[in-house]
């Protein structure tokens, strides 16, 4: 489909760019728990149906629900439904237990006692009922997965566990080798450093120098503190013990606007202008006082393009949990907590060397047992899903962007013809599953119609 864009007083307006296809809500009973079998108790899986470019029989295009609810997914996938228009697919999205709507136990769901349904493992039992249902109601030809970060790890996973399932899947982002402990724990921080570095070699620079001249205040006292909260514009005077808080604000920030470092306005994660680490770069090296510039840098992901915040409310905005990159807020945040206290454990660790931010070393154990009274278990991620030893799967791209810093636990090598890898120049998280744009960078584009062309041959065999 050919787009036309062109300018309506400065904004940029796409004419034949494909819009999300109407979609219906339904809900399929599930299991509590698909592995006991003395435990009949079930819940309401909720799941989007798009009918829009189905002509009564061919594939379905089945998007892996992740951490949050399934619209946003829905809404931030366009080219699922682009190929969905191309391949006239059926288009369903399955949302995740524990998240959106899909709550087992409805407004009790996040007490601890209740929590031990939630994992990978019983979602991806419940995609693959859900599939079988769907058997029985329409003429389908063979299930692609999609999906993108924990999405992506799902699509993946879905693939391994249930080939019989599902015939391919589309794994965008999907960090496996990471929450396997198969990678540095440097790993992370040093890819969000290097995106920076590559805006400005000074901005890291920058960053580590504010960082000294911040914790030197702290270390001050009152008048120190002082001058940190009229720095950050923060609406509650500063105090010794949410220094550390204020160190992951700054740290979620920056990671973020790594993650989402898209080359057009988007409001994934928040309202942010293209390109939003060039933004932030910039932020830092035009201002002299370093500690404002990293305040205004940092600054940008919670008051993005619409700056209506007149001040940051630091334990509003970011959440301390397990992950260090942060779980976000609301409702999502308690699932996504608990998943990284189990089974996602992300071993991000700081050093101030290779990265720009103060030394840290990442063990939430006391934290998880006193919020939810569980423990890790060291290896069973990479038992349960393989570690890096997953030849014996088939038909999975995974596709990762070099600008995104969830590509260091990504696979980055094909590893057989049919576990292909693609690497995409200039593409931040998951770019490729976003719908087209005419500011696309070339590499995305063309992993686009590798990736179609993979797709077409798997529906064809």
């Amino acid at each position: 489909m050919r787009v036309v864009c062109f300018c309506v007083l400065a904004s940029l307006v796409c004419v034949g760019a494909l819009k999300p296809p109407p979609y219906f809500e339904q809900y399929l009973d599930q299991q509590v728990d698909h592995f006991n079998y003395e435990d009949e108790s079930t819940y309401k899986e909720r799941y989007l149906v798009s009918e829009h470019f189905w002509q009564g029989s061919g594939p379905l295009f089945f998007y892996t629900g992740n951490e949050g609810p399934i619209e946003e997914f829905y809404d931030n996938s366009g080219f699922v439904y682009e190929l969905a228009q191309d391949f006239k697919a059926l288009i369903v999205f399955g949302e995740h237990r524990y998240y959106g709507k899909s709550l087992p136990f409805g407004g009790s769901t996040f007490d601890p006692k209740h929590m031990g349904y939630l994992s990978a493992e019983q979602a991806l039992a419940d995609f693959a009922v859900l599939i079988e249902h769907l058997n029985g109601v329409y003429n389908i030809s063979k299930v692609i997965s999609f999906g993108g970060s924990y999405g992506g790890m799902l699509s993946a996973w879905f693939r391994f566990k249930y080939p019989n399932v599902v015939y391919g899947a589309l794994a965008a982002s999907a960090p496996i080798y990471m929450v396997a402990d198969l990678i540095p724990s440097n790993a992370f921080f040093e890819l969000v450093t290097k995106d920076f570095d590559r805006v400005d070699p000074k901005c890291p620079m920058y960053v580590r120098d504010a960082y000294v001249q911040l914790h030197k205040l702290a270390s001050e006292g009152q008048s120190g503190l002082k001058k940190i909260t009229e720095s950050f514009q923060l609406c509650q005077e500063l105090t010794s013990d949410k220094v550390k808080h204020l160190d992951g604000w700054i740290k979620n920030s920056f990671a973020s606007l790594a993650m989402v470092d898209y080359p057009y306005p988007a409001s994934f994660l928040a309202p942010l202008p293209a390109y939003p680490v060039n933004v932030s770069c910039h932020f830092l090296l035009e201002e002299e006082d370093k500690l404002r510039g990293l305040a205004k840098a940092a600054g940008l992901f919670y008051n993005g393009t619409t700056g209506v915040l007149t001040c940051h409310n630091i334990t509003k905005e970011y959440v301390e949990c397990a992950d260090p990159t942060g779980c976000g807020t609301g409702p999502a945040s308690l699932s996504t907590d608990f998943q990284t206290c189990t089974e996602m454990g992300i071993p991000f660790s700081t050093n101030n060397v290779t990265d720009m931010f103060p030394p840290t070393v990442y063990d939430p154990s006391a934290y998880c047992m006193q919020k939810w009274g569980v423990k890790a278990r060291p290896g069973w991620m990479k038992a349960e899903y393989w570690g890096k030893d997953i030849t014996s799967a088939s038909n999975i791209i995974f596709s990762n962007g070099n600008l995104d810093p969830w590509s260091s636990g990504g696979v980055l090598h094909s590893l057989s013809d049919t576990l292909i890898a693609i690497v995409i120049e200039g593409g931040a998280h998951h770019l490729d599953l976003r719908a087209s744009d005419p500011r696309d960078p070339p590499a995305v584009i063309k992993a686009r119609e590798q990736e179609k062309s993979i797709i077409a041959g798997w529906l064809k065999s």
